[in-house]
Formats: structure tokens, C-alpha cells, sequence
């Protein structure tokens, strides 16, 4: 007959590999989304840099290349948002 303390250690063991094969399969899981971010990452720049062909050959890009006036900042005390 197991004793109390026994099936308590029983129970401990199979918490720890669930929680064992759960820690695992997140591992996969975050380094298949961290593959997925680089690629689309790469992606991105290389649709970006031939956007940027693109403009330039037909000529779209003179249009943006003037600078645009600096949006300014203002200071607002923390004081008179408390209110």
C-alpha cells in the first residue's frame, strides 16, 4: 500500500515533466516566431529597397525628398494633468 508521502512524490514527478515537455514545446514555439519575425524582417527590406528602385527610376521620389517642416514639442508639467 503507498503511503501518503509517496504518492506525493509520485504526483511531484509527473507536475515537473509536464511542466518540463511544457517549457520545451514553448522553446519551439518562440524560436519558430523568432525565425518568422527575421524572415519577414528580411522581407521587408528587401520589398522596401526595391520600392525605393522603383520611385527612383519613374521619378516619384524628388516629390518626398523635400523636408518637411519639425513638427515642435511642448512641454506640459505633470502638475496640470493630475488636475
Amino acid at each position: 500500500m503507498p503511503t501518503l508521502q509517496s504518492l506525493l512524490a509520485g504526483g511531484a514527478i509527473l507536475l515537473a515533466l509536464l511542466a518540463l515537455f511544457t517549457a520545451r514545446r514553448a522553446v519551439r514555439r518562440l524560436e519558430r516566431i523568432t525565425e518568422s519575425y527575421w524572415e519577414l524582417r528580411y522581407e521587408s527590406g528587401q520589398l522596401k529597397a526595391r520600392l525605393t528602385r522603383v520611385e527612383t527610376a519613374s521619378g516619384l521620389r524628388e516629390a518626398e525628398e523635400e523636408p518637411r517642416p519639425a513638427v515642435p514639442t511642448a512641454f506640459v508639467p505633470l502638475s496640470s494633468l493630475k488636475k
